[in-house]
């Protein structure tokens, strides 16, 4: 047999096997696809079309009035503004606090450092709310003692950042620890020839190489701070309006706004789709804009496990 019919030969033999491999990806990006795209196109369907059994993708009659009444009842132009401050500001500083946290346990020896370093760990394998009974407990106590008024403001949350205990932080540590490890010691060991301090080294060398991981980390930390309600809506009580909060709470905003203007619309799914598609266009924008750098930091820190 030829050269070229055996690589004839070769390919027709691997075409099974593509067939199989695209099936599966194709199936497995259904299964991400599908809740995405059916709340895209019912957050464009109009109530008869929400009601009609024929409609299931495609709207008969396309309408934006949903995205409109959301909006509104969402108070998007308060909670958004507020949700990108709120989330931005604690991913910024759990993002610096990670970042130091794990240059110190990626190049110095101390005493206790095998300590601290379960502890790390410890905190993002204990359930958060076992966890935010004795933060709270503390933070009431605080509060009594110093008469500055704590729970119900962004204070407890801002500390917890500061401190290395914001969400997920632990994870965050753990991911510039491994960016961290991959860097060779000679760069800052010539920097320390050099007469560049600890500081000097982390600042203009360790965070400059780093920077496709810091994006990861911010991003990271940005999206749970943003998706968290549980600690927020425990700490802050309400008192700043935030959109997924007001998105968890969104039957209820929408009968007391429809109350309030004599009852015109009645709740239903294209509301609902269009409010949670709302809260998350945020997140898919900011992906879209920096994905690529995103998915090069995944790579460079090694969270794929390669």
């Amino acid at each position: 047999m030829s050269k070229k019919r055996e690589g004839r030969w070769r390919k027709l033999r691997a075409v099974p096997g593509k067939i199989i491999i695209y099936f599966v990806l194709i199936c497995i990006g259904f299964v991400y696809l599908e809740p995405i795209l059916e709340m895209i196109a019912k957050a464009m369907m109009s109530a008869a079309d929400i009601v009609d059994p024929s409609v299931t993708w495609i709207p008969k009659s396309w309408s934006f009035d949903n995205l409109r009444v959301a909006a509104q009842v969402l108070k998007l132009q308060v909670t958004l503004r507020n949700s990108i401050l709120f989330s931005g500001g604690l991913a910024i500083a759990q993002t610096i606090v990670s970042a130091m946290t794990a240059y110190a346990l990626s190049r110095f020896d101390f005493k206790g450092k095998r300590f601290w370093f379960v502890m790390i760990i410890l905190t993002f394998i204990m359930p958060v709310p076992v966890l935010m009974v004795p933060r709270l407990m503390m933070l009431v106590t605080a509060q009594t003692a110093t008469g500055i008024q704590l729970v119900g403001t962004a204070i407890p949350q801002a500390a917890m950042a500061i401190l290395g205990q914001g969400v997920y932080s632990a994870v965050l540590i753990l991911i510039f620890y491994t960016s961290f490890n991959m860097i060779p010691r000679v760069l800052d060991e010539a920097a320390e020839i050099d007469g560049a301090s600890a500081w000097r080294v982390f600042w203009s060398i360790v965070v400059r190489i780093s920077g496709s991981t810091i994006l990861v980390v911010f991003l990271f930390s940005f999206v749970w701070n943003w998706n968290e309600t549980y600690i927020t809506s425990t700490l802050l009580r309400g008192n700043l309006p935030l959109l997924p909060a007001k998105l968890s709470l969104f039957n209820s905003e929408f009968e007391s706004l429809t109350t309030a203007v004599g009852g015109a619309f009645r709740l239903n799914e294209a509301y609902k789709m269009s409010a949670t598609l709302i809260s998350i266009a945020p997140l898919a924008l900011l992906y879209v804009f920096v994905q690529r750098k995103f998915i090069q930091g995944i790579e460079n820190t090694g969270i794929t496990g390669e």
